[in-house]
């Protein structure tokens, strides 16, 4: 921090006539942030003006009603809220937005370290909800990094994340397509930046921010981020050229969906990225605390978009991670991570497919055994009983004609004499064929019919 005697303001200053400066709490190279209050609501509220330099700068000047105008559009409660502007006395334009206890995530990093995964995401997912509203109202951010995630604490304690800065933001004119950024200079933070942003900033859209949250994601899990270098040059070399390492390879816990969501925010070509915030958000909840749940949800209304994201590709390790997220997908395939069938209900489908199976097989049998009349095939060989195979595939057609398959494997072969035939169902046609066991010898020289059968034909129509 600048020292204090250099400073534009001093502790127990009142600006606008109102504000009194209890505390500095940061200093950048444009402006100024206050710790003050209200005298007259004896509220506390944040400060932010610009230093005396930065006023002959129109664009400092522009960049900072800016993020004025684009902060106070917005109501999530994931967004600093700004409640006031106006001029100071020597000039220079100022907004009085609501005061924050808590540390930005870069602190929290540092202090915390690593930080446990699904704590990260769910900081994502809050992140994700601001920055929908804002790409509803056509702004796109074009600086999210961890210093501007601001964590603090709700009411009942939970963590709570502000986005803050809308200073570079960019709000795109939708009826005529045009960017109100008149400039094609690089703006952002390079580490953040995605590769389009790096060669203009004024040609962004909503899928920079998204390769921005993917960075930040990529940072807070792994503890570094995707592409390292030593100069800015080369840096942006990197982020054009490189492919990133897998966030699984640097922290094994990391789930294999996971990783691969995170990469997709990485992909060179913004069209191969997720196109929105919500789909970004649909792919992640299943890695979040269990209190981030419907934040995906809310996200989709935000932007009055299916909630479901498109379907990614997961790798074949993905299996093991079934077993610990049942939003895992196994297939191959995922929407961002699909809802794998549970092994106890996969068995039960099987089941109750094999019963109903032999329910059918039986069922066609009794048809074709009773509608066959008393006509009794001869023979030398008496067949045992063998249960039709599983698979029973059953057709009716407009003419009412019932087309069933059923497959079996008798024990012995018999050599039919007599062929009935018998209809099924409506319309005429031919009777199919049915094979009864041959009639026994009584030692009285009668005939008893055997009790066993052969099992249906093949097929019948």
């Amino acid at each position: 921090m600048s020292n204090p005697s250099d400073l534009p303001v001093a502790i127990g200053d009142v600006l606008a006539g109102k504000y009194r400066v209890d505390a500095v709490l940061g200093v950048g190279g444009m402006g100024i942030v206050v710790a003050a209050t209200h005298l007259q609501l004896e509220q506390k509220v944040a400060l932010k003006f610009l230093l005396p330099s930065a006023i002959q700068s129109p664009e400092a000047v522009e960049r900072f009603l800016r993020e004025a105008r684009a902060a106070v559009r917005l109501k999530s409660e994931h967004v600093a809220k700004v409640t006031d502007v106006g001029t100071l006395e020597t000039g220079a334009p100022y907004m009085v937005m609501e005061f924050l206890q808590g540390a930005d995530l870069s602190h929290v990093m540092a202090e915390r370290g690593l930080l446990p995964v699904a704590e990260g995401v769910s900081y994502v997912m809050q992140a994700c909800e601001a920055i929908a509203e804002a790409h509803s109202l056509g702004i796109v951010h074009r600086d999210i990094k961890p210093q501007n995630l601001f964590v603090t604490r709700k009411v009942d304690g939970r963590p709570l994340i502000k986005v803050l800065d809308f200073g570079i933001s960019k709000t795109i004119d939708t009826a005529s397509g045009l960017s109100l950024t008149r400039t094609s200079s690089i703006m952002g933070s390079p580490l953040y930046m995605s590769p389009e942003q790096m060669r203009s900033s004024k040609n962004v859209d909503q899928r920079s921010d998204i390769w921005a949250l993917g960075v930040v994601l990529f940072e807070i899990i792994t503890g570094r981020v995707p592409f390292e270098a030593e100069a800015v040059p080369e840096l942006c070399l990197k982020v054009v050229q490189d492919t990133p390492d897998s966030p699984k390879s640097l922290r094994p816990e990391i789930q294999e969906g996971l990783s691969v969501v995170i990469l997709r925010c990485l992909e060179k070509d913004p069209g191969r990225r997720f196109q929105n915030v919500a789909e970004l958000a649909a792919a992640i909840e299943p890695y979040a605390q269990e209190g981030s749940r419907g934040s995906a949800e809310r996200v989709a209304m935000t932007l009055q978009v299916p909630s479901r994201p498109p379907m990614v590709s997961i790798p074949a390790s993905a299996t093991a991670d079934s077993a610990r997220n049942p939003k895992v997908g196994t297939g191959g395939t995922a929407w961002g991570a699909t809802q794998a069938i549970p092994g106890d209900r996969k068995r039960t489908l099987a089941f109750a497919g094999v019963a109903l199976a032999a329910v059918l097989g039986v069922a066609i049998f009794g048809i074709v055994k009773f509608s066959g009349g008393n006509a009794i095939a001869a023979g030398t060989t008496t067949p045992a009983v063998t249960a039709p195979s599983a698979v029973v595939t059953s057709t009716v057609t407009p003419t009412s004609t019932l087309t069933a398959t059923a497959t079996a494997t008798p024990t012995s072969t018999v050599t039919p004499t007599a062929t009935p035939t018998s209809t099924v169902g409506k319309g005429p046609g031919p009777r199919p064929s049915a094979s009864v066991a041959p009639a026994a010898p009584k030692k009285d020289g009668g005939t008893t019919p055997s009790a066993a059968v052969t099992a249906p034909p093949k097929s019948f129509e």
